[in-house]
């Protein structure tokens, strides 16, 4: 399912806006950006075996990690790929329950939550 990048865009946003207060209140320093597909480099850098790809992708330091010594430092990034969900989708709706899983999922990062732990709660 291919939509327009504005119209992406829009459900991208519509899924940051649909987090929940108590999480979206501790959000600060990370923008979200969406990217056509993951660079090579990028797949190569995650760990991303041969022939798969990348919905999305947390950069930063989780808000676990940090310590009083954090500070002056650029944005943690959260990047959705909007070519790969929308291989993956058939219909418009599909785009965006997986736009929508998928910033929940990269969110989860941001908060220290990794994968191990999303697929012991049935997240991922």
């Amino acid at each position: 399912m291919r939509l327009g990048r504005d119209r992406f865009e829009a459900l991208a946003a519509e899924a940051l806006d649909a987090l929940p207060e108590p999480f979206t209140r501790h959000m600060r320093n990370v923008e979200v950006v969406v990217e056509m597909w993951p660079s090579a480099r990028t797949l190569r850098e995650t760990g991303v075996p041969r022939g798969e790809t990348l919905f999305g992708l947390y950069e930063g330091v989780p808000l676990t990690e940090r310590t009083s010594m954090y500070g002056n430092v650029l944005p943690d990034k959260i990047t959705i790929y909007q070519g790969p969900i929308e291989e993956a989708c058939d219909t418009e709706s599909d785009v965006r329950d997986e736009v929508a899983h998928t910033v929940v999922h990269e969110f989860a990062h941001f908060f220290g939550i990794d994968d191990d732990q999303l697929r012991r709660w049935g997240v991922y």
